[in-house]
C-alpha cells in the first residue's frame, strides 16, 4: 500500500493518540518496512527472538514515517515494526503485562524513564557503541531525569504555551496571567489541556511556584484561581482546538508546541506563546528496555538517530524539535528561527520538566476532578 507521509502525515501531539487518524489508517501495513499502526493493541510475535535482521519499537504516534523506516532498512539491512502507544501509562501497562514482550527500543517520555528506572525495567546503556551523543545541545547530555544519558538518549523536546488568533485577541499574550485578565472577552473562546499536570503546572507558574510544587496551600490556591477562569472556558481538550482555532471560533488554546507549529502552517492568523513566567519542557527518549531481545539492532536504531543528517530530516518532516545541535545547524533558517519549535535560551530559563510529584498526585487528581466535573 503506497502512503504519502509528506502530505498527509498523522496529526498527533506527543500525548494522545488521535482515534480518528487511527481508524482512518488502522488497515496500514507497509511491509517492506514494518509500519504498523493497526498493532496498537497486538502483541509482537516471538520470532523477533531469533532474527537479528527484526527490530520492534514502541513509539508516539508521529514520530516514525514510512521513509524513515525504509531508510534504516536500506543502511543496516534490518527490518522495523513499529508499534504506537497513546499514553506514557499506557505503554509502561502494556510492557508489565508483556513482560517486555519483544519490544527493543522504546519512547518513553523524561519522568517515565525515572519511573522505568527505578522499576528496575531499563538496560544501562554502553556509550561505547553509540555514536553522536556529543552532537546533543549541552542541556541535554546531562538531563536531571536520567543524569549523563545512562539509560536513554534524547529524542525529541517542546514546551507547552498559548496558540492564539492575532485577530481575535487585542494584544499578544505574554504570560499565562493574560488568561484572567482578559476572561471577559475571551470568554467561552479559551481551551485549556485536558491534564491535570500541564494546567495546573500553568497555574502555579502564574503564581510564582513550581510547576511541580509538593505544597499543598500552593496547590489549593492554584485550583483556586482556576476556578475563577472556568466560566470562561470552552473545555479541556488536548486535541479538538485545532479544528476550532482555524475557523475563528477559539482566541487562544494552550497547546504543545509541536502542535502548534503544525497549525500555523495552516494560518498565517495563528502564533505560539511561551508565558515569560515559564512553561513545562518535555523530553521524549529512547531506551533499551531489558527484556530487549535485540541488542544489536537496538544500538543501531539510537546510533541511526542520532545522525544529523537523519534528525534534522525528522524535524523538518514530522514537526518536532530536535536536542541534537548538529542537526539543528542543518535546518533550514524558516525552522531554525520558528519560536514555537526553538524557543530563545532566555525563554527556556523558567521552564521545568514534569517530576513525580510522589503521594500529593492524589491532591492534584481530587482538584482537577472537581474542577472539571462541576
Amino acid at each position: 500500500m503506497a502512503t504519502d507521509f509528506k502530505t498527509s502525515r498523522l496529526y498527533s501531539n506527543r500525548r494522545r493518540f488521535l482515534q480518528a487518524s487511527t481508524a482512518a489508517l488502522s488497515g496500514l501495513a507497509l511491509s517492506s518496512c514494518g509500519w504498523t499502526l493497526g498493532r496498537v493493541a497486538s502483541t509482537p510475535t516471538q520470532s523477533a527472538n531469533a532474527n537479528k535482521n527484526l527490530l520492534y519499537i514502541y513509539t508516539w504516534a508521529g514520530y516514525t514515517d514510512e521513509d524513515l523506516l525504509r531508510r534504516f532498512t536500506n543502511e543496516t539491512g534490518i527490518k522495523v515494526i513499529a508499534d504506537v502507544f497513546d499514553s506514557n501509562e499506557a505503554m509502561l501497562a502494556r510492557i508489565q503485562a508483556l513482560g517486555g514482550g519483544d519490544y527493543s527500543i522504546i519512547y518513553p517520555s523524561d519522568y517515565m524513564v525515572r519511573k522505568m528506572v527505578e522499576l528496575g525495567m531499563l538496560n544501562q546503556l554502553d556509550h561505547s557503541l553509540i555514536n553522536g551523543l556529543e552532537h546533543l545541545f549541552p542541556r541535554f547530555q546531562k538531563p536531571s531525569y536520567d543524569p549523563e544519558n545512562r539509560h536513554s538518549i534524547p529524542m525529541t523536546w517542546g514546551t507547552t504555551g498559548l496558540i492564539y488568533n492575532t485577530q481575535k485577541v487585542k494584544q499578544a499574550p505574554e504570560d499565562w496571567n493574560y488568561l484572567w485578565e482578559n476572561k471577559k472577552e475571551l470568554s467561552g473562546r479559551i481551551t485549556l489541556l485536558n491534564d491535570v499536570r500541564e494546567v495546573m503546572g500553568a497555574t502555579l507558574k502564574m503564581l510564582g511556584y513550581s510547576y511541580n510544587s509538593t505544597n499543598p496551600a500552593e496547590i489549593k490556591r492554584a485550583y483556586e484561581q482556576l476556578v475563577v477562569l472556568k466560566p470562561a472556558i470552552a473545555s479541556f481538550t488536548s486535541d479538538a482546538w485545532r479544528n476550532q482555532i482555524l475557523p475563528g471560533d477559539l482566541s487562544i488554546a494552550m497547546g504543545f508546541a509541536s502542535d502548534a507549529k503544525q497549525v500555523m502552517e495552516e494560518s498565517k492568523d495563528l502564533q505560539y506563546a511561551l508565558p515569560r513566567s515559564g512553561s513545562s519542557l518535555y523530553m521524549d527518549t529512547l531506551v533499551i528496555p531489558k527484556s530487549a531481545p535485540n541488542l544489536n539492532a537496538a544500538y543501531a536504531w539510537i546510533n541511526f538517530m542520532l545522525q544529523p543528517d537523519v534528525a534534522a530530516e525528522l524535524c523538518a518532516r514530522l514537526s518536532f524539535a530536535t536536542p541534537n545541535q548538529a542537526a539543528f545547524n542543518q535546518l533550514p533558517s524558516k525552522i531554525r528561527e520558528n519560536p514555537a519549535l526553538f524557543p530563545p535560551e532566555s525563554a527556556l530559563q523558567n521552564c521545568e520538566g514534569i517530576a513525580p510529584v510522589g503521594k500529593l498526585t492524589q491532591l492534584y487528581e481530587s482538584y482537577w476532578t472537581k474542577l472539571t466535573s462541576s
